[in-house]
């Protein structure tokens, strides 16, 4: 599947994709920047919290020209379609890439026959809230395996076919 916006493609790419790992190695490092001091918290990284490859169902990357500036996966999460490592490099931020990813990863959550797509995104992060509120996602109480993580911000979006 590929889906355009402006000068942005995003691509669905195989979760091991050099790309796809290069640009969650650089959200990862992010994370670890903005919730620093909070790592020694024993219930900030839940078990069910990280991904694993035979759970997903969908890696997008999104490219500018040939550059991979985006990124996110949907995995399943129980009977749940989640979005899951949504990332543009600080470069693109602004310039439509999230807005393409996103666009992507409903196409995608459509295909698979999903009624709608739930994530968690952190109080440091409020572009990332900004964003899908203005995307249309709305808010939802935090589900498993996040309910440790009292700062986090949950959303859904429904699906329509």
């Amino acid at each position: 599947m590929t889906t355009s916006q402006a000068t942005t493609t995003v691509l669905a790419l195989p979760y091991h994709d050099p790309a796809a790992e290069a640009l969650r190695a650089a959200m990862e490092e992010e994370m670890r920047w903005r919730y620093t001091d909070r790592l020694t918290d024993p219930g900030h990284l839940p078990s069910g919290m990280a991904v694993q490859a035979g759970t997903v169902l969908y890696t997008g990357v999104a490219f500018d020209g040939e550059l991979p500036v985006g990124h996110l996966i949907l995995r399943r999460l129980g009977q749940e379609v989640e979005l899951k490592r949504m990332y543009v490099t600080p470069s693109h931020r602004g310039t439509g890439v999230a807005r393409a990813l996103l666009t992507a990863a409903e196409d995608a959550a459509r295909g698979l026959g999903a009624q709608r797509i739930i994530l968690q995104t952190g109080d440091r992060q409020p572009d990332a809230v900004r964003l899908y509120e203005r995307e249309g996602y709305t808010r939802i109480p935090i589900f498993p395996p996040y309910e440790s993580l009292q700062y986090s911000t949950c959303f859904e979006k429904v699906i329509t076919p």
